[in-house]
């Protein structure tokens, strides 16, 4: 398989780090193992990969509705953290250089993200981990893809979902849900489809961004879609 994307950006829940399970640990170490194994593969294939993931398998503000906004947020913004040094971990133990950014200072833990620096590190084949979102309370980790997307002028964004596309409505919720296997950014962010949030749609849409939407099961997907096989939903900007 050849690739048709020279460089990507992925964007991970966190739930799926967790194994989509509750309870027990809040990463699931068989997951992230065979997760980074394909991100591995994805750069011996020449792909350049940078990283998103969110921090709901750790934290989610909406779970403490008395708390401060800013404060909830911000203590999401450290659950991406977390995720981003698990994921750092597993790279470097399968031999992939992987340097993990946050969006402020963090010290000895992380780097600062500058567009500069995550570059650097994906023209010599690394992975950039890129956390903390965008630093800014309201602003969703898919906000922070779609930011970094455009920094970074990737192809495209892979979006990895617990179901295989996009549909006119939940399919886990409505069995009259249809398949769409592609749409506009501007049509999906009309009519509300939870490709990603409203300020993510519309910066992909400013920056013609196309995203990718796609089963996170199996994990060989994340290959077909970068060889560019018909797998999933594409969304185009």
């Amino acid at each position: 398989m050849q690739p048709v994307y020279r460089r990507i950006l992925l964007k991970l829940s966190g739930e799926a780090l967790g194994g989509g399970t509750s309870g027990g640990s809040c990463i699931d170490q068989g997951f992230l193992a065979a997760l980074c194994r394909k991100i591995a593969r994805m750069t011996e294939m020449g792909v350049q990969v940078a990283l998103v993931c969110g921090g709901g398998n750790i934290w989610r503000g909406r779970t403490v509705p008395g708390m401060q906004r800013t404060r909830a947020d911000q203590a999401g913004m450290l659950a991406t953290v977390i995720n981003g040094l698990a994921l750092q971990d597993e790279l470097v133990r399968q031999g992939v250089q992987a340097e993990l950014f946050t969006a402020f200072e963090m010290g000895p833990v992380a780097r600062r993200y500058t567009r500069a620096d995550a570059l650097a590190v994906l023209e010599r084949g690394g992975v950039a981990i890129l956390s903390a979102g965008t630093g800014h309370p309201y602003f969703t980790t898919d906000s922070a893809a779609a930011l970094r997307a455009a920094e970074l002028e990737v192809d495209a964004i892979l979006m990895a979902k617990t179901i295989d596309g996009v549909y006119t409505a939940d399919p886990k919720k409505d069995k009259t849900a249809a398949f769409l296997p592609e749409i506009t950014c501007s049509e999906a962010l009309y009519r509300r489809l939870g490709v990603m949030d409203a300020t993510a749609m519309a910066l992909c849409m400013d920056n013609h961004i196309t995203i990718r939407v796609f089963a996170m099961d199996p994990l060989d997907n994340l290959l077909k879609v970068v060889c560019g096989q018909s797998v999933g939903s594409i969304v185009t900007g």
